[in-house]
C-alpha cells in the first residue's frame, strides 16, 4: 500500500468494497451522496485502483445489497441520496400542527411531496375498524397518498378516520389545510393527545411494487428490496381518531426516535 486510500495494492472483492465504502462514507469528491461511480471498466483500466473487473464488479454488488449505491438502467451506477429522516415524535408535536407546519417538513429540507390524494369512504381491515370502534363492515374516510422525492415513490400511506369525526369538515378534502388532519380534528374537539406507531420491516407485496387501481407503486430499485410498515394510531384522550397505514421504501429511510430519560 503506498497511501491510505490503498492505491498500489492489489484488491481483493473484500479490500476494494471496504475501500469504496470509506470513499463514500467520508464524502470523498467524486464518492458524495448521488454522484456517478466509474464503470467497472474505468476501475479496471485505472492503474492506481489496481483492481481486476470481475473483484470490481464484486465490490460493486457488494455496495449495491448494503444499499450504498444504486443502479440506473442505462445510466451507470450512483452513490445513494441521502436517507429521509422520519424523527418521531417531534415530527407529531402539536407545536407543528398546532401552528400549521408541515409534519413532513419536520423531518427534512427536502422533504417528500404527497401526490395522488384519494378521499372517499370505505370499508376498512377489520383490525382498523376495531381500533377506531367502529363496526365491521361499516364505512370510515379513507385519505391515500404517495410520497415522491427527486421523481422517486418512496411511501404509500392511507389514514382511517371515523366518519362522525369528518363529515363536512376539510378532512374530506384532497387539501386538508395548515396543520393538516390534525388540526383539523383539533377543531372539533378531538385533540391528538397521544401516539402509538408499531414498526416492522418486511418484503414488499407486488400491489406494492406494481402499484393497484391505476395507482403507482413504490420505485423499488433492486430485488430483495425491504419496506418498512408502519401503523400509527392516534389517541384523543381514550378515543382512537385515525389509523394510519404506511409502507416506506426502507432504502429511502432512517427511523429515529428521540426517547426522554425521565419518563
Amino acid at each position: 500500500m503506498n497511501d491510505a486510500s490503498g492505491h498500489g495494492r492489489k484488491h481483493s472483492a473484500d479490500s476494494f468494497a471496504a475501500e469504496l465504502r470509506r470513499r463514500i462514507k467520508e464524502g470523498m469528491k467524486g464518492y458524495e451522496a448521488g454522484a456517478k461511480l466509474p464503470t467497472i471498466r474505468e476501475f479496471a483500466a485505472n492503474p492506481d485502483e489496481a483492481v481486476a473487473r470481475g473483484v470490481a464488479e464484486k465490490a460493486i454488488d457488494r455496495l449495491r445489497a448494503e444499499g450504498l449505491i444504486e443502479s440506473r438502467r442505462g445510466s451507470g451506477s450512483f452513490v445513494r441520496a441521502s436517507r429521509i429522516p422520519r424523527t418521531s415524535p417531534g415530527r407529531l408535536s402539536p407545536d407543528r400542527w398546532g401552528r400549521g407546519l408541515s409534519i413532513q417538513a419536520h423531518d427534512s429540507a427536502n422533504p417528500p411531496k404527497a401526490v395522488d390524494v384519494t378521499v372517499g369512504d370505505v370499508v376498512p381491515p377489520a383490525e382498523v375498524s376495531d381500533a377506531l370502534g367502529v363496526p365491521r363492515g361499516d364505512v370510515v374516510l379513507s385519505r391515500y397518498r404517495r410520497y415522491v422525492r427527486d421523481r422517486r415513490s418512496v411511501q404509500l400511506a392511507t389514514a382511517y378516520l371515523p366518519t362522525d369525526l369528518t363529515r363536512g369538515t376539510r378532512i374530506e378534502h384532497t387539501d386538508t389545510g395548515p396543520g393538516g388532519t390534525f388540526a383539523r380534528l383539533a377543531e372539533q374537539g378531538f385533540r391528538p393527545t397521544r401516539f402509538v406507531e408499531r414498526v416492522i420491516s418486511r418484503a414488499p407485496t407486488p400491489e406494492e411494487i406494481n402499484g393497484v387501481d391505476g395507482r403507482e407503486g413504490l420505485s423499488l430499485r433492486r430485488e430483495g428490496s425491504l419496506v418498512f410498515e408502519i401503523t400509527r394510531y392516534a389517541y384523543a384522550d381514550d378515543r382512537c381518531v385515525e389509523v394510519s397505514l404506511m409502507v416506506l421504501d426502507a432504502e429511502m429511510y432512517e427511523l429515529v426516535y428521540e426517547l426522554p430519560a425521565d419518563k
